[in-house]
């Protein structure tokens, strides 16, 4: 069962979210992080979290600024306020008696949710499926424009469909944002789960958060999948893998 939920952004608008409610007992709660232009219903989100809670841990899954069906423009946001709005829907879920202990983060919001650790005692493991060692990967979607949106301060930006507009500050900051120093002090357990076919984020973006990262930290190839996960059984096995190790820290 998904429950729709709303609560504020750190910039004010309000955000849209799912919880996804284990059918049984539930042994714990989470909140997952959808890449840079996706959204709560992408594939990835969806499956990963109905799976999440078929194996008994509750999910949030919610739309950044100015995606899906939340408020605002999503021009207006930056790394920064994905990190921002991931810790702020941990808050959400834990002030409404369902203490996160989990994040899971795909692709840019696999970065989002180490940053965003660091932000929240409650939250005790940390999955990133994707996601680059550095949040300025993010740049080659967008590199064609970077000349015109630095002189002239924004421009149009197509994307998966979705007629969005990119501006200055979104590109400062994500060039300014250095996930070396979080990933080496992140006080949690990690798990990495990297495609060796990854052909948007490639997998020696894994190996070297993987390298930076302190004990407990975990390894998982999801060999033969895409970057965005469409085929329905990688999202599962991703989720189902998540689950069992992630066991010790749900409590």
């Amino acid at each position: 069962m998904a429950e729709p939920v709303w609560f504020p952004s750190t910039s004010g608008p309000r955000l849209a979210g799912l919880v996804d409610h284990p059918e049984g007992a539930v042994r714990g709660w989470g909140v997952f992080s959808h890449g840079f232009t996706l959204g709560k219903n992408s594939p990835a989100a969806s499956r990963i979290c109905k799976q999440l809670a078929h194996e008994g841990v509750g999910m949030l899954r919610f739309d950044n600024l100015g995606l899906g069906d939340s408020e605002g423009d999503w021009g207006d946001g930056s790394f920064s306020h994905k990190v921002a709005d991931t810790a702020q829907a941990v808050r959400f879920m834990n002030e409404s008696g369902r203490t996160v202990r989990l994040l899971v983060g795909h692709s840019f919001g696999g970065a989002a949710v180490i940053a965003a650790a660091h932000e929240l005692d409650s939250v005790r493991a940390v999955a990133s499926i994707g996601a680059p060692y550095q949040p300025g990967h993010v740049e080659h979607n967008y590199d064609a424009l970077v000349e015109r949106i630095i002189a002239e301060g924004e421009a149009p930006f197509l994307i998966g469909g979705k007629a969005l507009v990119l501006r200055r500050h979104f590109i400062e900051d994500v060039r300014a944002a250095d996930l070396r120093e979080q990933i080496r002090t992140l006080r949690r357990a990690l798990m990495v789960l990297h495609s060796p076919t990854d052909n948007t984020v490639g997998i020696a973006n894994a190996s070297e958060i993987f390298r930076a990262a302190r004990h407990p930290r975990s390894f998982v190839s999801l060999e033969g999948a895409d970057h965005l996960l469409t085929g329905r059984d990688q999202a599962k096995r991703a989720a189902r893998i998540i689950s069992a190790w992630a066991d010790p820290y749900l409590g």
